[in-house]
């Protein structure tokens, strides 16, 4: 196994790219192993490839110190390893070739990332390539230790033939901490290496709570904006633009928090599955093993379509047999609670499914029973549909115990099947141009959105704040958290 193979190249560009390491030892323990401890800086310019680090028996760190450096395939972070990312650094995967991914970052279990950007200097993870696409690098993988509801044995998606890490996820440490990513932009990632076998713009495998995720966008990627397998890692101020399939992807029993978020679908192409804004599944045949995936969200804004047109295509680029889903699919036994948010521009709002998938039984599939029951919440959104706002597959046929949805719960639906943005009045969400588009109008009553008011303020769960606003954003340019740093243009 080639440890630390910073070049791919010729000699020439091995002398160019000259390697500066610092080496001190400490007296760590990692079992019955004695860990020494190595500092590792490679130069501006250098190409990382293969496992990075010296040996199983060091603590190497890692360090991107503020240039432009290339990824070769998928690069490794070892268990122990840090890589440390600082604010203003570049990181460019070079495409792969045809069933091979392009550059990418994998953490393995027990290694860390410690990327800590700023709004004015965000890390950027993109592509090298001088005609940039979706598809072209493969973004962000990071793999730990929390449970899930496949044991700790669990391989991750998207990563084929005989990697030289094994890319095992989960176990039993919830609190487990694979680092931060804070100001992180991930353009262009994504790869398939078979139909439901994919790595996403980041993908999180059994990430834990100790980790952060905090303002980190995931831009035009191939497959989902942000998977997560399993895991309690929470995520705060996130964007997703232009993903091809879903914007937010929740597996395997993940139940963490995620408040300010805001999704921006593509109005140009859409995946073959059927593009969701959010897609939850407790896993792929809606057996309801433990834990059981429950993610809880508040103050997200996802924006699909400007038109019916568009929200019902189904053929759609790349594969020309794209289409769009719903704004939030809750399915295969998945649980959910979701306050305070803004949904606009699909065909149907949020969807009960309780459609029975391959290798599944109906017997399995609770996730509508868990809403009658009040295990599942649906709280103080706004739901625009061209459709239907409030959707169920089959019929949902408790309504004399739990209505769907309840007037009791403070939503409210929007059914408009040629304005999205009508009743919602957010300020332009279907034309880029002004920086601001997401933000809801304010001024007068007549023209102010009704996502400046009407949140819940008291009740959510530990972890969530209550506002007084719905949506991800209040409305005040100075409160605008997800401009200066970010990127939303076709």
């Amino acid at each position: 196994m080639t440890r630390f193979n910073l070049y791919a190249a010729a000699a020439t560009i091995l002398a160019a790219s000259v390697l500066t390491v610092s080496c001190k030892k400490d007296a760590h323990q990692q079992g019955d192993r004695p860990v020494s401890a190595t500092q590792i800086v490679p130069a501006n310019g250098a190409t990382l490839s293969g496992v990075l680090g010296t040996n199983k028996a060091t603590r190497d760190t890692i360090h991107l110190t503020g240039g432009t450096y290339l990824l070769s395939g998928l690069v490794y972070v070892d268990t122990l390893d840090v890589i440390q990312i600082d604010a203003g650094s570049t990181i460019k995967g070079i495409p792969g070739a045809a069933g091979v991914p392009g550059g990418g970052l994998v953490i393995t279990r027990g290694g860390k990332i410690e990327a800590n950007g700023t709004s004015s200097a965000p890390i950027v993870f993109t592509t090298n390539s001088a005609s940039p696409a979706s598809g072209q690098t493969s973004g962000i993988i990071i793999l730990g230790r929390a449970t899930t509801n496949l044991g700790d044995t669990a391989r991750i998606e998207g990563i084929g033939g005989v990697p030289p890490l094994i890319p095992y996820y989960g176990g039993s440490v919830d609190t487990d901490n694979s680092g931060i990513l804070k100001y992180v932009r991930i353009e262009y990632a994504g790869f398939e290496l078979s139909p439901d076998n994919e790595i996403n713009g980041l993908t999180l495998g059994g990430v834990g709570s100790g980790t952060t995720i905090d303002y980190v966008e995931v831009y035009k990627a191939a497959d989902d904006g942000i998977e997560f397998f399993g895991g309690t890692v929470n995520a705060t101020h996130v964007v997703v633009v232009n993903p091809l399939d879903d914007g937010l992807d929740f597996d395997n029993g993940f139940r963490g928090r995620i408040q300010y978020a805001l999704v921006v679908e593509d109005t140009t192409r859409a995946d073959k599955s059927g593009s969701n804004g959010i897609e939850s599944d407790n896993n792929a045949t809606g057996n309801p093993r433990t834990p059981v995936t429950k993610p809880l969200i508040a103050n997200l804004t996802i924006i699909g379509q400007p038109n019916q047109a568009l929200a019902t295509k189904t053929n759609f680029a790349p594969s020309g047999t794209g289409k769009y889903g719903v704004a939030a699919q809750w399915r295969r036994s998945s649980q959910f609670e979701v306050y305070n948010s803004v949904f606009l521009g699909f065909n149907n709002g949020i969807l009960l499914d309780n459609t029975v998938p391959t290798g599944g039984t109906a017997a399995d599939q609770t996730t509508q029973e868990k809403y009658r029951d009040g295990v599942s919440k649906i709280k103080n959104n706004l739901v625009h549909a061209f459709n239907v706002p409030f959707f169920s597959n089959p019929a949902y046929p408790y309504s004399a115990t739990k209505p769907y949805a309840d007037p009791a719960d403070n939503n409210t639906g929007y059914a408009n099947a040629t304005d999205a943005n009508l009743a919602i009045r957010l300020k332009d969400p279907f034309n880029r141009v002004p920086v601001d588009f997401y933000l809801p109008r304010t001024g007068a009553p007549a023209v102010a959105s009704p996502a400046l008011t009407g949140g819940l303020t008291t009740g959510l769960p530990t972890g969530l704040v209550g506002t007084t606003y719905r949506g991800a954003f209040d409305g005040t340019a100075a409160n605008n958290w997800a401009t200066g740093w970010t990127k939303f243009n076709y």
